[in-house]
């Protein structure tokens, strides 16, 4: 009889797929970023931006996270093409302050279809809509803080979490308040006209919440017992 192969070694074996497939993608990844803020064809040859490294690193760890985290499965594939777009839409909304309707939107219908077939269910759907209207709430009462990038943004995450698009959004907010204080110490009340760029908190919030969303929930619904 053959040996199965230890639970240890195929974690090993599915983080280091993910790691190979995350350096894999790296230079699209860059080259989508690249492209996407200035309207060029996403896959036209540009130059390697002077954060190529941190895209292909990012990119890379995130896969191989995913590959650890979901094991050699579809939901891993899944797993990691959502980060993957959150490291695009990050470079782009730091660099531009621009969240690219062709990556996120086409991101969202790739993303909720691979979740609905790996987990057939509404809920997917419900939580991008639900996500991204609550953003979208936000948006018209206080339009100067919030664009209609970080509202697809949000129905983004919403499609890739399901009900962990809560706690997505919870960090995001809550680490954006770190850099908006810092600049309210140093500049006072001129401080509230400086805009900072909410996608690239959101999508750390939603890279949280993808790997230990679950965890926190269930931790606060703990809390009211």
């Amino acid at each position: 009889m053959q040996e199965s192969v230890p639970v240890d070694a195929t974690a090993g074996l599915a983080m280091l797929a993910g790691l190979l497939a995350g350096a894999a993608v790296g230079p699209l990844a860059d080259r989508l970023a690249s492209n996407a803020p200035v309207h060029q064809p996403l896959l036209v040859a540009v130059p390697r931006s002077s954060r190529f490294l941190l895209v292909l690193g990012a990119t890379a760890v995130l896969g191989g996270a995913a590959g650890l985290a979901f094991g050699l499965t579809f939901e891993a594939a899944i797993a990691a093409i959502f980060c993957w777009i959150l490291v695009v839409v990050t470079r782009t909304d730091l660099e531009h302050r621009l969240i690219p309707n062709h990556v996120v939107l086409p991101g969202t219908a790739i993303i909720l279809a691979g979740r609905t077939l790996d987990d057939p269910s509404f809920g997917w759907l419900a939580a991008a809509l639900v996500a991204a209207g609550v953003l979208f709430v936000i948006a018209l009462i206080y339009p100067r803080g919030m664009g209609m990038g970080d509202v697809k943004l949000a129905g983004f995450l919403g499609a890739g979490l399901g009900a962990s698009v809560a706690v997505a959004l919870f960090l995001g907010f809550l680490a954006a308040l770190v850099p908006a204080a810092v600049i309210l110490v140093r500049h006072g009340r001129a401080g509230r006209k400086k805009a900072i760029p909410l996608g690239p908190f959101l999508a750390l919030g939603g890279v949280v919440a993808l790997f230990v969303g679950d965890e926190i929930f269930s931790w606060y619904l703990d809390l009211g017992r």
